[in-house]
């Protein structure tokens, strides 16, 4: 079990290129509606898995979207659940092992992958990747489960680039998350994790 630690934010390194700003922007906004206490209790019950990494440098490694939300709400501290402390590793050996446990995830919004150091150093330097967004609502509007597959979103989101257009305007994202929702119960995303059937509502893959 990961020990808790409340870090801040500007400390933090990203351990994936690309984010889904509308999703963090809607994060932003509900963040902002909080009060002190309940801004506490909601980062209590929303840790940001985290690896110490060589320096002790904080590396998070899932909910990239709420770290970027905070960020631009001028939240100065996170709640952080380190699962790992590998800072006696050197660089080389750190990335392997992330590499190995599925921690890091350096791929760009046209799905080309990079080695670690094209990561963003800091976590206000993320893409955005509207499809990564289209991902997270579908999910979210019960297109297809959440699993234990890493990065599974962004399986979706490379599924959704091929046949889903996103517009500039709010309402066209609207329009693109019916579309997804479609395309995610249909026999073409069957090899997707998360996959549920749209005839009798079971899941087909994980």
């Amino acid at each position: 079990m990961g020990k808790l630690h409340e870090c801040e934010i500007h400390r933090l390194h990203p351990t994936q290129i690309t984010v889904g700003m509308i999703e963090v922007h809607d994060k932003r906004k509900h963040i902002e509606t909080l009060g002190h206490h309940e801004l506490k209790q909601y980062l209590a019950e929303r840790p940001i898995p985290a690896v110490f990494g060589p320096e002790r440098k904080l590396h998070i490694t899932d909910h990239h979207h709420l770290a970027r939300a905070l960020w631009d709400a001028n939240v100065e501290t996170g709640i952080f659940l380190v699962e790992a402390d590998l800072s006696d590793l050197t660089v080389e050996a750190f990335w392997i092992e992330m590499d190995a446990r599925r921690w890091v995830h350096p791929v760009d919004k046209a799905g080309k992958r990079h080695p670690p150091d094209a990561l963003p150093k800091h976590i206000d330097s993320l893409v955005d990747d509207p499809y990564r967004s289209l991902a997270g609502y579908v999910r979210n509007a019960g297109g297809f489960q959440k699993t234990e597959t890493a990065f599974a979103e962004f399986l979706w989101a490379d599924f959704f680039r091929q046949h889903v257009r996103i517009g500039t305007a709010r309402e066209e994202f609207d329009a693109a998350v019916q579309k997804g929702l479609e395309l995610a119960h249909s026999a073409a995303a069957r090899h997707l994790p998360g996959f549920v059937a749209a005839d009798h509502g079971e899941s087909r893959g994980k």
